[in-house]
């Protein structure tokens, strides 16, 4: 079975960090994102999505990303209900993440620099994931700004 969503929108409000009474950090925050079609004679139509994260990728989305600025979320939709004050049963749909990414350009975001991509490598922990590849016999790690030989 499969169960992966892959989301790419901005956030409609800065992230909201908050500890369990255990002690793990959940980070909640929703994402608009657009529809790939528009009527024609209508407006481009958005979803907004909610997403939770949990633990060190909590903490990471609440200090880097704030309201209005792109992101991309890698992770899992899940289902649950509960009964409201008012004994009515209320049915919540969302995001579980298990990565997060920029999505804006460097330029366009203006945060200090953070890893680009946070991944959930186990349910406890977040690692950031290796933006270069580690370099192995016989290869070389090219710099960006030097020309290529060819």
């Amino acid at each position: 079975m499969l169960n992966k969503v892959i989301l790419m929108g901005r956030l409609t409000r800065d992230p909201e960090l908050r500890t369990t009474p255990q002690g793990v950090s959940v980070c909640t925050f929703s994402v608009a994102v657009d529809r790939g079609y528009v009527r024609q004679g209508e407006e481009r139509q958005a979803d907004f999505i909610n997403v939770v994260a949990w633990r060190s990728t909590a903490e990471f989305v609440s200090k880097y990303f704030i309201k209005g600025q792109m992101i991309a979320v890698v992770g899992r939709l899940q289902t649950r209900n509960y009964d409201d004050k008012d004994g009515k049963k209320v049915y919540v749909t969302e995001v579980v993440a298990d990565e997060i990414s920029f999505a804006d350009s460097k330029r366009d975001n203006g945060q200090a620099s953070a890893p680009a991509t946070y991944t959930t490598a186990a349910p406890a922990q977040a690692v950031p994931q290796q933006t270069q590849p580690p370099v192995s016999d016989g290869f070389q790690v090219v710099p960006d700004e030097d020309d290529l030989p060819f």
